[in-house]
């Protein structure tokens, strides 16, 4: 019996492989010359070009001297935020969030949420994410976006204390109502904002929901040195000890940012019943003037994963994942005093393994592999800025950049082919926003949405 074409072959490409066996280190490796088999929108098989040769395919993508690597994982942002994008610069963080952010998202509807998860969706696509961890507002809107654009999606409603119980409430039903939604692309989570805006009540009410409804909560915690100082002197316990004492770390928890993490919060982290991660976003903490960043080889030696994020565009001013991957990188070795840590090969794993991971999704997407989902992004390595490549691993993270992914694909679905977006309208989407944007930026009202005061 003749088998059915598969949906899709890409060939004559080099495919970044991992090999999860971690031992010393984390290993990957390429396959030259290689193809991928894709079919139902799982990766059947990763072989040669010339096995593939001789498939049948429903569409075939001639990958030839391109890398393929899995989708990279945008494990924090805020999605929507793209709409913020330069408004509240070079200021502390006290004043970013009191005097423009929280004000201007006073003024937030769903329109202006929707379109700015259209536009990001674009950016994202277009710069090889194939996988965000969303933490916002109106959230129905960003699922509405993932479902019409095909990216994969972890989504959480964030909510204060001070919006009483309806906020944890919304939050809840938010997470059960999209969990599985977009054809299996969107998992969920329960979204408490921070332990300096939600109050130990709610954090252990959120606890509570998680385990019983099966769902992991995501959210800021010790984001910054001050924060961490400020909860020791008026609770006397930092806030990783609030997540512990409040049930949160018993939970599948991702934490973001944790560059306020101290010595004494790592065996809480360590001992925790429930999956911890944390996802890093150093470009943010740079431009805050943050004196520590994410304590990267500290979570590595307790075996805490830690995911790469770009936070919202009004601090990072851009989703760029491979940004991300490089700074952190970087920052490692000056943090450490140590140029061999973090390598590019390490850095690969967190931007694939450890950030499939920390989205709770390793044993879905994060390895090009036989049975994972077939979220593959195609990488062009021809330019200037990336010849020669002397060590490939070390091209992919210092020299590459986001614009040198060519084609992107999620399910099994190219969502970018060739630098073309298929799904997405982005002029349409700018325009509108456009029109949008001096009602959404109106802060003569006085208002915000909450106060910053760690």
């Amino acid at each position: 019996m003749t088998p059915s074409p598969a949906d899709l072959v890409i060939t004559g490409c080099t495919v970044l492989v991992h090999d999860d066996q971690e031992g010393t280190g984390p290993e990957i490796g390429f396959r030259e010359d290689a193809a991928l088999v894709v079919r139902d929108g799982l990766v059947e098989s990763v072989t040669t070009a010339a096995a593939a040769e001789e498939l049948s395919a429903l569409e075939r993508i001639d990958a030839r001297g391109q890398i393929a690597m899995p989708g990279l994982v945008n494990c924090h942002t805020h999605a929507p935020m793209v709409a913020l994008r330069g408004v509240a610069e070079d200021l502390p963080t006290e004043e970013w969030f009191n005097d423009v952010v929280w004000p201007i998202e006073s003024n937030l509807t769903a329109t202006d949420v929707e379109l700015g998860a259209r536009l990001a969706c674009a950016e994202m696509i277009r710069g090889g994410v194939t996988c965000f961890a969303d933490h916002y507002f109106a959230m129905d809107a960003v699922a509405a976006v993932v479902e019409e654009c095909g990216i994969r999606a972890h989504l959480g409603e964030a909510y204060f204390s001070s919006q009483g119980p309806q906020g944890r409430e919304k939050s809840l039903e938010f997470a059960l109502r999209h969990r599985g939604g977009a054809g299996g692309r969107i998992t969920t989570a329960l979204a408490p904002h921070a332990p300096y805006t939600v109050d130990d009540t709610d954090l252990a009410a959120t606890a509570r929901l998680a385990h019983d409804h099966q769902l992991p909560v995501h959210l800021h915690a010790s984001e910054n040195r001050d924060q961490a100082e400020a909860s020791l002197a008026r609770h006397g316990v930092t806030p990783i000890e609030i997540l512990r004492r409040t049930g949160i770390l018993d939970t599948d928890v991702l934490i973001a940012h944790g560059t306020g993490i101290l010595d004494q919060d790592l065996p809480l982290l360590q001992q925790a019943t429930g999956r911890v991660s944390v996802a890093t976003a150093p470009r943010g903490y740079l431009k805050f003037a943050w004196p520590t960043t994410t304590p990267v080889r500290a979570l590595y030696d307790i075996g805490v994963p830690v995911g790469l994020a770009t936070d919202g565009a009004a601090s990072n001013n851009s989703l760029d994942v491979w940004e991300a991957m490089a700074l952190t990188a970087l920052i490692q070795k000056s943090t450490t005093g140590d140029p061999r840590w973090l390598t590019a090969r390490q850095a690969l794993h967190h931007a694939g393994v450890q950030s499939a991971r920390a989205v709770g999704l390793g044993d879905t997407i994060g390895t090009l592999a036989a049975g994972r989902r077939a979220d593959i992004i195609l990488v062009d390595l021809t330019g200037p800025h990336t010849q020669p490549v002397h060590d490939l691993p070390a091209t992919l993270v210092h020299s590459a950049r986001a614009s040198d992914v060519r084609t992107t694909i999620v399910d099994g679905r190219v969502l970018m082919r060739d630098r073309a977006l298929l799904t997405i309208d982005v002029p349409s989407v700018v325009g509108e926003l456009g029109r949008r944007l001096p009602t959404l930026l109106d802060r003569s009202h006085g208002r915000r949405i909450q106060d910053y005061d760690t």
